[in-house]
């Protein structure tokens, strides 16, 4: 496989940003971490065994500590420096340091679109995981900072006559769901929150992409270090297409969530092809105006169409039955 992402550059970004800290700057990191708050609080189950992997920072674990479903937490982080003389192990990117069925519950956040081998990391988190353990993980997706990407072709293209990639390449949310099922991972649920930020100019999300750390490390990148002609000019066709009527410019953080259990003979199933009693037509029929409520009776986030009854919010769909 070809590898995209220079990950020892990565690592280099990440622990300039941690020498060199800026106030606010972990925004996404906070915004992922509240979301895992909620995430975690919907699973009604305690976990023994839990590891935390790549998330650069303690946010993470102190919110599965502050949940109190968690026993034992274990972090890995690809470099000491990231562990700040805690607890935890050291171990190289893309690997999970554990022996198979070993964790109860897998953590990562806003790493995994710096992996070269997502696929490999995932079959490894499975692995790891008890039957019926569960993984919790959340990357930039597709879509993360297009306007900055449009932007930097356009100037490129307009003072050189081409441009080079600037920008790594970020996994769609129904690819992550099809990876999750590549791994072997049961009840598979993927889906995008954007997180969108806005900004006086270009400088100001340069410089918090490089207090994350999130500079460009793609191996193919450009060596050819950017001239203050070209970023004037991407920072003015930036705000001629990606601004609001009161002058500031917008950048979007799609952020994708995936959750998937390892298998287990207790987890629910789809029924079989073909031993429904009653058909999808039969019952639009009966009633369209029923028809208004969604199930999600857990986790698992089905959003079926069910009905709708005076004592119950929604109703289990036929699956979740």
């Amino acid at each position: 496989m070809q590898p995209i992402v220079d990950t020892s550059l990565w690592l280099a970004h990440k622990r300039r940003a941690l020498a060199y800290p800026t106030a606010g700057a972990d925004f996404l990191m906070r915004r992922a971490a509240e979301e895992l708050a909620e995430r975690l609080g919907a699973v009604e189950r305690k976990f023994d065994r839990a590891a935390v992997l790549f998330c650069q920072t303690p946010a993470a674990v102190d919110v599965l500590a502050t949940s109190g479903k968690v026993a034992d937490i274990i972090r890995v982080e690809a470099d000491a420096a990231f562990l700040d003389n805690a607890a935890g192990l050291v171990a190289p990117l893309e690997t999970v340091p554990f022996e198979p069925e070993s964790l109860d519950l897998a953590v990562s956040l806003l790493s995994l679109q710096a992996m070269n081998d997502i696929p490999g990391m995932l079959v490894q988190i499975r692995r790891a995981l008890k039957p019926d353990g569960l993984f919790l993980g959340a990357f930039a997706g597709a879509g993360t900072l297009s306007e900055l990407r449009e932007s930097l072709l356009a100037a490129e293209t307009e003072l050189y006559g081409g441009a080079s990639p600037r920008v790594i390449p970020f996994t769609d949310v129904r690819d992550a769901g099809a990876l999750l099922q590549r791994a072997g991972l049961a009840l598979p649920v993927a889906d995008v929150e954007t997180v969108t930020v806005r900004y006086d100019s270009l400088f100001g999300l340069m410089a918090d992409l490089r207090a994350m750390g999130e500079t460009s490390a793609l191996i193919d990148r450009s060596r050819r270090p950017g001239t203050r002609r070209l970023f004037a000019r991407v920072a003015e066709i930036y705000a001629e297409r990606f601004s609001d009527a009161d002058g500031r410019i917008r950048a979007s953080f799609p952020i994708v969530w995936m959750s998937g259990w390892a298998p287990d003979a207790s987890q629910q199933k789809p029924l079989k092809p073909g031993s429904a009693k009653i058909s999808l037509k039969t019952i639009l029929g009966k009633s369209r105006r029923a028809l208004t409520g969604f199930c999600r009776p857990d986790f698992y986030g089905c959003w079926w169409p069910v009905a709708i009854t005076a004592r119950k919010r929604s109703q289990a769909c036929w699956n979740c039955r």
